[in-house]
């Protein structure tokens, strides 16, 4: 059975009752010889609902409650979750973070630890988030709302989908650096998928919208527009041809389209890879990687973006990090560990799933920023080329080689778009595709997306304006 959102908040908040028991876990780790000591309390409710054709096939609630401890001696760290709250349960693991780097906890706590200073408290202000949110009955109604929408709009439909997630988090974060943060996010996602078939013909499409920090986004979501939008594509790309291989000029549409910058070339900027030695980036701060139309940027700041946030997870508050500029490497994306192993600053970027993961440096909203083009102006420098209009999946190597499929394309033929093609896949790296990315157009857009790595899967923003590729390998038939 769900919980009601008010029975879930009248649990033991994470508040300023919370300071007495961690200064004396922090004490503990700091006097065991530890250079820094952080805990990260948890609670989440989150719930997912899945329709297919007019029936609601499934509904899956969770509730969540752990802490995740780390402590860092110079460069390495132990890390240990626990679900267990009690006093006893948070010193077993401190015990046990410690233990992986040889230390131990003394009956006798003398450390310089000084204590935590007031509570920064982000979440007073969204302590009624949860509760505004529609109820399992609303969410259902819009949802099954949405597929027959599709039902109305679409033509040889052989499966219509919809989905809607709601996770709603509460964080606490102390560390012996003073330290000492709370907040609530709130983050849902709604969308549709198809699969039409017409003898031979065969087209699966998708559409899926987010934001964070907005309890009335399902209400106020127009489904009708959604499902018209993708059926539209569904009709197009149903009878469209074949792509041909090659290598090829190609303008990529705004929106969803920046997923290829975020995996492609957003993870190498990322000091988790410094760590590794895997970004080919990673002495060439100061110097020219991107074609010069090119400044991406990484923030946590925009206004009901998925990946925008009060505080990352280790309590810094976020920032607008610049990462190219005017095609120059400017700097990498760092967490704590990242600033004590590669020396870059830290950006409010250290970022995890949940109280199981270690947090490391990770995208927010991250977007190549708008140009002085139109899109027009694009196509129009095109002779025969490839119009991305939405991205499907792909896979990333470790130094940046992708493959990303279009879900939607078309040809470009003397600056205009002619006919839809369908099987077309951008094979590339990461290095070498930067340098063509020669024009940025004028129209900005965020889309919403998820990502994983090595600190679980977190709320991200892609987005770009339209961008015009010189040469890439198109792969098709």
């Amino acid at each position: 059975m769900l919980s009601s959102p008010s029975a879930v908040l009248a649990v033991e908040p994470f508040d300023q009752l919370w300071q007495v028991r961690l200064e004396s876990l922090l004490a503990a780790g700091r006097a065991a010889g530890a250079d820094l000591v952080e805990v990260f309390l948890e609670r989440t409710d989150a719930v997912g609902v899945l329709a297919e054709q007019d029936r609601i096939t499934s509904v899956s609630p969770g509730l969540g409650r752990g802490a995740g401890l780390r402590v860092f001696l110079g460069e390495r760290d132990g890390f240990v979750s626990t679900n267990d709250l009690s006093d006893p349960g948070l010193l077993t693991a401190l015990d046990q973070a410690l233990g992986m780097l040889g230390l131990e906890r003394s009956a006798q706590v003398h450390s310089d630890f000084e204590g935590l200073p007031a509570l920064r408290d982000f979440g007073r202000l969204k302590a009624d988030w949860l509760g505004r949110c529609p109820a399992l009955g609303e969410a259902t109604d819009r949802l099954l709302e949405g597929t027959a929408q599709l039902g109305r709009h679409g033509r040889h439909l052989q499966v219509r989908r919809g989905s809607y997630s709601r996770d709603w988090q509460e964080v606490l974060v102390a560390a012996s650096d003073g330290t000492f943060a709370r907040d609530i996010r709130l983050h849902q996602s709604v969308g549709l998928n198809v699969l039409a078939a017409d003898g031979e013909h065969r087209a699966s499409l998708g559409r899926r919208y987010g934001t964070s920090g907005r309890p009335d986004d399902l209400r106020e979501w127009d489904a009708e527009a959604a499902a018209r939008d993708l059926c539209a594509s569904t009709g197009t790309m149903l009878y469209a041809d074949y792509v041909e291989a090659g290598q090829w000029p190609v303008v990529l549409a705004n929106r969803f389209g920046g997923v290829i910058f975020h995996e492609a070339c957003g993870h190498l900027l990322e000091t988790t890879q410094v760590e590794r030695g895997t970004t080919p980036f990673a002495e060439q701060v100061g110097e020219v990687i991107a074609h010069p139309a090119v400044t991406a940027i990484d923030e946590g700041l925009s206004d009901g973006a998925f990946g925008s946030l009060s505080m990352d997870d280790e309590g810094m508050e976020p920032q607008r990090t610049v990462l190219i500029e005017n095609g120059v490497l400017q700097r990498f994306l760092s967490d704590r560990a990242g600033e004590r192993r590669t020396g870059h600053a830290r950006t409010g970027s250290g970022r995890r799933q949940s109280h199981a993961f270690a947090a490391a440096s990770r995208m927010r909203n991250t977007y190549i920023a708008a140009g002085p083009h139109t899109p027009e102006q694009l196509m129009a420098s095109v002779d025969r080329g490839l119009y991305c209009k939405t991205m499907g999946g792909g896979s990333v190597g470790p130094t940046g080689q992708f493959n990303f499929s279009v879900e939607e394309g078309y040809l470009i033929e003397n600056g205009q778009l002619t006919k839809p093609v369908k099987g077309a896949t951008l094979i590339g790296e990461a290095k070498d595709v930067m340098p063509r990315i020669s024009m940025c157009a004028n129209d900005l857009e965020l889309a919403a997306g998820y990502c994983g790595s090595v600190s679980g899967s977190i709320y991200v923003t892609v987005g770009q304006p339209h961008i015009k590729v010189d040469s890439i390998t198109v792969g098709g038939r």
